[in-house]
């Protein structure tokens, strides 16, 4: 019987703030669906939990009664994967082994080197140089710098940290945003907007910051954002109101020039298979992408 068991796993919550930030310390994040920060605020749709075993976090989650699980996050160890694959056949769903890094699939490959494992493109995060989004510089961005000078000259912007003073007006703001998008016809749109406020409400407890761009004095767009690892920030939301053309450009940069000399890169995670977004993310030239696999339920069973 393997060691590892459904009933090993505990749902993550406020509380384990700690565990996780020592951890990710001592084993730094690439992809930012494994921070704190992304499963506290998401947790009402996917239901994360988590077990240490041999010095490992695990990571699942539960969508809709389908469980997924992420490699063991910590010393490489033969014999707890060989423990997660049994148990990613016995309670996982058809793809049950999911955000396998490069590194990770490299390691894989050498332990199981019959397992087929798949890129998960839809899944890939766009990671830039800091200085690219800040500065703007180049052939590459001319476009996006006339339509950024374009916004500055006829919105007269504001910039400022979202703090404690301003959390009340920034709620108001998502409110008008989420009428604007419809949020209420668009199901994943609820749950984003559930993880936003979310993010909002335990901004400074799960490690937050924010920045929001005032027009005519009222909120028009905001980023909230944290370290992934020690060089690369992590863009979890980013929003704004099409009530000044060019203001995501705004908001994009100045995200980047406020951390610029803090991190070399920031990740502004995947595009989720969206062609609009797509579009819009190799618009701006990523550094690279954090690629990431997964694994078939049958190509696991096989193994055992």
């Amino acid at each position: 019987m393997t060691e590892l068991e459904s009933e090993d796993f505990l749902p993550v919550t406020l509380d384990n703030k700690g565990l996780f930030s020592t951890h990710y310390r001592r084993y730094p994040q690439i992809h930012s669906d494994n921070t704190f920060a992304n499963m506290i605020c998401w947790n009402h749709y996917a239901h994360y939990c988590y077990a240490r075993k041999a010095g490992n976090i695990i990571i699942s989650s539960t969508i809709e009664g389908q469980t997924k699980f992420r490699p063991p996050i910590g010393p490489r160890n033969g014999n707890l994967f060989s423990d997660l694959i049994e148990l990613c056949v016995k309670a996982g769903d058809e793809i049950p082994l999911v955000l396998i890094d490069h590194e990770t699939k490299d390691w894989m490959n050498n332990e199981f080197p019959d397992l087929p494992l798949y890129p998960d493109r839809n899944y890939f995060e766009y990671v830039y140089l800091v200085s690219d989004l800040a500065n703007l510089a180049g052939r590459n961005y001319v476009g996006i710098r006339r339509q950024l000078n374009k916004f500055r000259k006829n919105c007269n912007p504001v910039v400022e940290n979202i703090d404690k003073d301003s959390k009340e007006e920034v709620t108001e703001f998502l409110v008008e945003w989420c009428e604007w998008k419809n949020c209420d016809g668009e199901p994943f749109l609820l749950h984003e907007r559930e993880a936003i406020m979310c993010a909002i409400k335990y901004l400074e407890s799960i490690g937050l910051s924010g920045l929001l761009i005032r027009v005519v004095g009222k909120v028009g767009a905001l980023s909230l954002y944290e370290p992934l690892n020690p060089d690369t920030l992590v863009v979890h939301f980013e929003k704004g109101l099409p009530d000044c053309e060019g203001i995501y450009k705004a908001i994009n940069a100045e995200t980047a020039f406020r951390v610029q000399d803090q991190f070399s890169f920031i990740n502004r995670e995947s595009d989720m298979g969206v062609p609009g977004l797509r579009e819009a993310k190799l618009r701006y030239h990523p550094h690279h992408l954090v690629e990431v696999f997964y694994a078939m339920r049958e190509d696991l069973k096989a193994l055992l």
